[in-house]
């Protein structure tokens, strides 16, 4: 019950917040915003989300080795608060420094309430597990319906720094929540559970300041030589966010350990760079979405304006409603569902999504356009998520020995955060090119990989095989996946 409470308020920061982040950024200064253009508004969006997930892996690392479970999630959510806190505030600072404090609590809250839940759970007791996984999700999705209503209201009729600091209050009683019920958790989660040795410690902080130093240099520069701007850092941050997942891929199968599962590493990756491509163009729902919401859409119904922000409570609404609908689906398709098959219908759905978009766009060039339009588009990305999102990270399962299992799962991480990134910059083609050309770009690139994907997997499922090492890497894309998986829908 702790752990729930707790990670509803914090989901409930995290969404409220992420609502409005993208309008208050293209607000006019006058009107209490950052007063950035359209796309870099929306390239600040995904650079952030990207870090969220990015720093998922050093947040994890930071759990298991220095300062255990407990802490890890006691420190990420202070973190998180005083980041709210900062962006309440109106300075225009104060916002980057809030973005910043709460992408890092962020990275380190999430992977370890994860692992602090599985902690209580023993062998034989997956069944149980999984069960309070499936509550874990119902928090998220109903905080990520319920924060933008709340959020959203305040941000567009009393100022944005309310939104934010509603935000802020949620996360400070997930803090209050957290602090008052661990005193249940006996020794879960107290100590990390493989500490590291202090000349370790001391060497990765060397490193780790070595990384830093660089890029710090570079921002001292800029800002020495008057020429800095906001989308230098947005563009270094990107940078890093598609040169990481790569590296990490290759380091990990470089691994002598991971050898014998190299085959099926390498089948993985298609899975990857699909779930890139999917998050390329799924990761704009909340950025130029969010702005076509607020632009270009009919917002008065009934005598009564709609906050463009409440758009938001969009997707998780429809995957709370369609999420029991694709298990029974799966059920009944059985070995025909296989992971293969869910990947396609996922970009096959996003691709759907942003053809609708297209067509809403071209709409509008005539004026604010129904409400209806942005909601079949979310129906569509909703249906997507549910589909391809929780079978990438069951299928990390089959890609790796079980040593190797979470840093398997963080390369899905970082691969998803190499699609927002990638979406980040992609965004500043909006500008040059008409809207429902813009959209359109994106369906089809997410059509074309559906289609490489089923080519590339058909084939090798076709043919006979012939060495182990083929027969191996084309399996993964032909297994099913556990059916709670499908239940829980898009794993967050």
């Amino acid at each position: 019950m702790t752990l729930f409470l707790t990670d509803v308020w914090e989901r409930f920061s995290f969404y409220g917040m992420q609502a409005i982040l993208v309008l208050y950024a293209a607000d006019p200064v006058a009107e209490g915003g950052l007063g950035l253009p359209g796309t870099t508004a929306a390239a600040l969006f995904g650079v952030y989300m990207a870090m969220v997930f990015m720093l998922a892996l050093p947040g994890g690392w930071l759990g298991d080795r220095v300062l255990g479970e407990r802490r890890a999630v006691l420190y990420g959510a202070v973190a998180i608060a005083s980041g709210h806190y900062c962006m309440a505030l109106p300075v225009r600072g104060c916002t980057f420094l809030g973005l910043a404090l709460i992408a890092i609590g962020t990275g380190i809250l999430k992977p370890n309430m994860s692992g602090l839940l599985t902690r209580f759970y023993g062998r034989g007791e997956a069944v149980k597990r999984e069960a309070t996984f499936s509550l874990f999700y119902m928090s998220v999705q109903v905080s990520a319906l319920l924060a933008p209503l709340v959020t959203g209201l305040l941000g567009e009729t009393v100022s944005w720094h309310a939104g934010f600091l509603a935000a802020g209050v949620g996360m400070t009683l997930g803090v209050a929540q957290f602090a008052a019920g661990r005193s249940s958790f006996g020794d879960a989660g107290a100590a990390p559970s493989n500490p590291i040795s202090r000349p370790e410690l001391l060497r990765v902080v060397r490193r780790a300041g070595l990384v830093v130093a660089v890029p710090a240099a570079a921002l001292a520069a800029d800002v020495a030589l008057g020429t800095f701007a906001i989308g230098h850092v947005l563009a270094g941050l990107g940078l890093t966010a598609m040169v990481v997942p790569f590296v990490g891929y290759r380091a990990l199968r470089r691994h002598p350990d991971m050898a014998a599962a190299r085959p099926r590493l390498s089948g993985y990756f298609r899975l990857l760079l699909a779930a890139a491509l999917f998050w390329m163009g799924v990761g704009q729902a909340g950025s130029l979405l969010n702005l076509f919401a607020q632009d270009a859409t009919d917002r008065t119904q009934f005598g009564v304006t709609i906050p463009a922000a409440w758009f938001q409570s969009a997707i998780p609404f429809f995957i709370l409603v369609a999420a029991p609908l694709f298990a029974m689906l799966w059920l009944r398709l059985g070995a025909r569902a296989s992971v293969r098959v869910k990947f396609v219908l996922g970009l096959a759905f996003a691709a759907a999504g942003f053809q609708v978009m297209s067509l809403a766009a071209a709409a509008a060039s005539d004026g604010p356009v129904s409400p209806l339009w942005l909601v079949c588009v979310f129906l569509l990305l909703a249906c997507g998520e549910i589909t391809l999102g929780p079978v990438g990270i069951s299928a990390a399962a089959d890609a790796a020995p079980p040593a190797f299992r979470n840093r398997v799962i963080g390369l899905w991480w970082l691969f998803c955060a190499l699609g927002v990134a990638v979406g980040s910059r992609v965004v500043h083609f909006s500008d040059p090119l008409p809207d429902a050309v813009y959209y359109l770009f994106l369906s089809v690139v997410l059509a074309v990989a559906a289609v490489l994907l089923t080519l590339g997997s058909a084939r090798l499922a076709g043919r006979p095989p012939t060495t182990r090492r083929r027969a191996r890497r084309s399996s993964l894309c032909e297994q099913g996946t556990p059916i709670w998986w499908a239940i829980l829908g898009l794993n967050q």
